[in-house]
């Protein structure tokens, strides 16, 4: 290696090494500064976290509630109720097309025989521009029933809802609930 070659390998050498020293400071004060601000990116993280938590739960516009009256010593009739918060819907059972219809599953049992299908009262009927269709839904609150015939004197009737709440804004994810109702 001549004078000049070895002479451009040892400048090219510390010029690496101040250009890795100065990498080395700038990692070292980015994680001083991490530490530092600690307490803060913690606390800011936990923030967004609870307000998300906060906001899904306010997305719950529909409670559900259950009763089940034995109307002979063979027969029952389940109660299942649904309470809306201001300005939402659920649709009826009949609704046909895109949104969502609301729908009873009940679990099998020997315990109990559904009579007929799950019964609704009358329900709001309005044109929808977009859908470009009549849509039947329920405010405020709703009560289906559901008659049974019992092959004991006292059950549990278990089964789900599935259902979609709307506003004139816009729709939730279609929901299920889960329901356990006694009967004696």
């Amino acid at each position: 290696m001549t004078n000049n070659a070895y002479r451009q390998a040892k400048l090219h050498s510390v010029y690496l090494l101040n250009k890795t020293n100065r990498i080395y400071r700038s990692l070292d004060l980015s994680g001083l500064f991490l530490f530092k601000n600690m307490k803060r990116i913690i606390l800011f993280a936990v923030f967004i976290f609870a307000f998300t938590m906060v906001n899904a739960q306010l997305e719950k516009p529909v409670s559900w509630s259950y009763l089940a009256k034995k109307t002979n010593k063979n027969e029952a009739t389940l109660y299942l109720k649904a309470k809306m918060q201001n300005r939402w819907h659920i649709y009826s059972l009949a609704v046909k097309g895109i949104p969502a219809k609301t729908n009873f599953s009940f679990s099998p049992s020997k315990d109990y025989t559904l009579i007929g299908k799950t019964m609704e009262p009358k329900p709001v009927s309005r044109y929808d521009k977009i859908l470009k269709l009549n849509l039947t839904y329920f405010e405020n609150e709703v009560v289906f029933t559901q008659r049974i015939k019992l092959n004991k004197t006292s059950t549990i009737v278990k089964g789900k809802i599935e259902f979609m709440a709307c506003n004139d804004k816009q729709c939730l994810p279609s929901d299920e609930v889960s329901f356990s109702i006694p009967v004696k």
